[in-house]
C-alpha cells in the first residue's frame, strides 16, 4: 500500500523533495549526509550477504 505512493513520484516531485532537503540540511551538510547514507547502505548489503552465507552453511550442515 505504501509502495503505491512511491510509484507515482515523478520528476517534479523529486525536484521539490530535493529543494526541501537542501533547505533543511543546508548545502554544506549534504555531501556528509550522502556519504553516511552510502556507508549505511554498504553495511546493510554486507550484513544481508553474510546472513545468506550463514543460512547456506547451516542448511548444508543439516543435510549431512
Amino acid at each position: 500500500m505504501f509502495f503505491a505512493f512511491i510509484k507515482n513520484i515523478g520528476g517534479p516531485e523529486l525536484l521539490i523533495i530535493l529543494v526541501v532537503v537542501l533547505l533543511l540540511f543546508g548545502a554544506s551538510k549534504l555531501p556528509g549526509l550522502a556519504r553516511s547514507i552510502g556507508a549505511s547502505t554498504k553495511e546493510f548489503k554486507k550484513g544481508v550477504e553474510e546472513g545468506v552465507e550463514d543460512d547456506d552453511a547451516k542448511s548444508d550442515s543439516k543435510e549431512d
